[in-house]
């Protein structure tokens, strides 16, 4: 296909790095538009950045000059990662204007017309496009990093055995928290208990994605979730320590085996972003592990491992999942990709 011209809202920040690193050689889009704060307006992009990406600066990047993030962007979609203190109006604007935006943000997460996207457990989803005001502009939202390395396991559980209660407990890494985060003070020798919102958000989120789409609306899904969340001296990689309580009863080998046997949507388009796998499971006892795990798969598979009998519900796992990939910037593109695939972008 041609290639889709497309910008990014908040490009200097730590996600919009994520962003161009992810996009600069992609098949299906061409970056041709950067926007950030007043501060970094008038500059090129190598001048308004402080890149802290492993790979350098895409030379085709560099020189790019960055705007202000206002609705006259040369591309037909915008990846938002803007600070959710500024994202919703922001957005909006950009929909009114007819551009598709893709967000990481929070703010539009639970707007009832607008899907809270992971293609591989809600694609149906995407209908509820139909429900909103904007012309021919939309919103689409992936969910919080956590909630989607939690949701990508739980949705083959609950299609085949259901899923009445969720106990997790997360260890979350560093680049959850942005650039320049959390004070080496603060974390070095240390857990931090408590990260501002988390914890809300993984209690609520999966129970619109792994809801059923019925007229317009979404059925929310009837679990009952309670998470604690904390922050980890770990660069990269969520760390998810899962309970859960069956309504149906299961084996064990019946739980792997519709681990191993998932995919979505975007396994049967073959997406460039998306894994063969989105689930991959490890025998042994002391893995998955972020250091080992967290690339597999371009970033973007969900890895689990230790599955057994709890003693208070039914069974417990561990979960680990790219924040920065699987969580953020690589599903943002793997929505778009599956925009693009079924022609609603373009």
């Amino acid at each position: 296909m041609e290639k889709i011209k497309v910008g990014i809202l908040g490009a200097t920040g730590s996600v919009g790095q994520k962003f161009i690193q992810l996009l600069s050689e992609h098949p299906y889009f061409e970056i041709t538009s950067l926007a950030a704060s007043e501060r970094s307006a008038g500059k090129t992009y190598k001048d308004a950045v402080n890149w802290f990406m492993q790979t350098p600066i895409p030379e085709k990047i560099s020189n790019i000059i960055v705007s202000t993030c206002v609705p006259n962007m040369d591309c037909k979609i915008v990846f938002s990662g803007l600070d959710a203190g500024v994202a919703g109006e922001i957005e909006e604007d950009f929909a009114k204007a007819g551009y598709a935006v893709i967000s990481n943000s929070k703010n539009h997460r639970f707007d009832p017309d607008v899907p809270l996207m992971i293609p591989e457990v809600n694609s149906e989803h995407l209908e509820l496009i139909k429900e909103q005001k904007y012309g021919k502009g939309f919103i689409i939202t992936n969910p919080n990093c956590s909630t989607i390395g939690l949701s990508i396991p739980l949705k083959p559980i609950d299609d085949l055995f259901g899923i009445e209660t969720v106990s997790v407990v997360t260890m979350q890494a560093l680049s959850g928290a942005g650039y320049p985060g959390v004070s080496s003070l603060d974390i070095i020798d240390n857990v931090v208990p408590f990260i501002g919102g988390e914890e809300i958000k993984m209690e609520t989120e999966p129970l619109k994605i792994l809801g059923k789409y019925n007229n317009g609306k979404i059925e929310e899904a009837k679990i009952n979730i309670s998470a604690q969340c904390n922050r980890v001296a770990v660069i990269d990689g969520h760390l998810e320590c899962v309970s859960v309580k069956l309504k149906k009863e299961a084996t064990e080998d019946q739980i792997i085996e519709c681990w191993k046997n998932f995919s979505g949507e975007p396994q049967k388009l073959n997406l460039p972003t998306a894994p063969k796998f989105p689930i991959h499971y490890f025998e042994q006892d002391n893995l998955p592990q972020p250091k080992l795990q967290r690339n597999i798969d371009k970033g973007m598979a969900v890895s689990i491992g230790r599955l057994r009998k709890c003693s208070i519900l039914d069974y417990k796992f561990v979960i680990l999942s790219h924040n920065t990939i699987r969580g953020a910037a690589g599903a943002a593109i793997l929505n778009a990709e599956l925009l693009a695939q079924k022609g609603l972008v373009g």
